[in-house]
């Protein structure tokens, strides 16, 4: 299984997908990002998702999150689609929103890590949950995983 995004090119996202966009919720960015799954196992009945900045560590003192998902059934996730009740149950972000947060680094450009699980099962989880209830409910239910990876300048 892969995953791509029409707006990571070169290991770069795209400005509007964070706090150089036009989207936001408060100071929140929150155009989230598009992507596409390529070539899911055999069974795959769901998706799930975590978006994180690791990079935050030295300065928020914890990896950032900025999107958890489950419950996905489509392999294209188009951009903006995030706290529109896209049809997917999402999982609270640092800012404390069950939605998409986009990029924001503080000190220096930030790499930015985006997951995607191929699933047996949907997972019992409703908006709100936490990275650690999604870590827990696709326990024993992962078939496949894939990554992306990109920067977003400060």
């Amino acid at each position: 299984m892969k995953i791509t995004s029409s707006g990571i090119k070169e290991g770069r996202i795209d400005l509007v997908y964070g706090k150089f966009g036009e989207d936001f919720v408060g100071d929140m960015p929150s155009r989230s990002l598009p992507f596409s799954i390529h070539e899911a196992p055999a069974g795959t009945k769901s998706f799930a998702l975590i978006l994180d900045d690791k990079d935050a560590r030295p300065v928020a003192g914890f990896v950032w999150i900025h999107w958890l998902a489950a419950n996905i059934k489509t392999t294209d996730v188009p951009a903006g689609v995030s706290g529109n009740r896209p049809g997917f149950t999402e999982g609270l972000n640092s800012w404390g929103v069950s939605q998409y947060g986009g990029m924001a680094p503080p000190n220096a450009p930030h790499r930015y890590d985006l997951r995607v699980f191929a699933l047996d099962a949907e997972l019992p989880l409703t908006n709100g949950f936490s990275e650690e209830a999604l870590i827990q409910a696709m326990k024993g239910h992962i078939l496949a995983e894939a990554s992306l990876h990109g920067m977003y300048p400060n």
